[in-house]
């Protein structure tokens, strides 16, 4: 496991430098994540007060409490896949890297490049059986199976979107070494 900054990242989130489709895709989605994150993180919040209001109200006053796991559990999927694209963008996700002081700094370019194609093949897999799913949900009128009966398809929209940014985050960042961009 590497704690420091990967080969094709030396900084911080910021955009390659450059100019071309690529550089201006990873610029607008450098924006676009910082973005969301914000929401993001006001999900996280939002989730952890309804929790604490239902376990407080519960615990108090032997309130019912129908809607609050159900809106934290949304506003969860909401967070964890909206935000999949930032993490990706800043090579956050889990990765072995026991390979990288073994290797050269252009075979960790070729192993960084490989990977990021096998991670893209199985995103765009789970985008379109998202798609699918947000899809099915809304025609059908699918909600889920409790009292306050919300429509299914806000989480399988959310994790849709969110796999497509991924996606799209995944091919700038397999464009971007082919166009000769330069990270700063």
């Amino acid at each position: 496991m590497i704690h420091g900054p990967l080969p094709d990242r030396d900084g911080p989130a910021n955009a390659a430098a450059g100019t071309g489709l690529a550089v201006a895709l990873d610029r607008c989605l450098a924006i676009l994540n910082s973005i969301i994150v914000v929401f993001a993180a006001i999900a996280l919040i939002a989730a952890c007060a309804i929790l604490s209001y239902s376990v407080l109200s519960r615990a108090l006053f032997k309130a019912a409490n129908y809607w609050q796991d159900e809106a934290a559990v949304f506003l969860l999927v909401g967070a964890t896949f909206m935000t999949a694209a930032y993490v990706q963008q800043n090579r956050g996700h889990i990765g072995i890297e026991a390979f990288v002081g073994l290797l050269s700094p252009l075979a960790n370019k070729v192993r960084l490049w490989l990977v990021d194609a096998a991670t893209l093949l199985f995103c765009a897999f789970f985008t379109w059986k998202s798609w699918t799913l947000a899809h099915e949900a809304y025609v059908d009128g699918q909600v889920s199976n409790s009292m306050w009966s919300p429509p299914l398809a806000i989480p399988y929209t959310l994790m849709a979107l969110g796999m497509s940014l991924l996606c799209v985050q995944i091919i700038v960042q397999l464009a971007l070494p082919l166009t000769g961009a330069k990270r700063p």
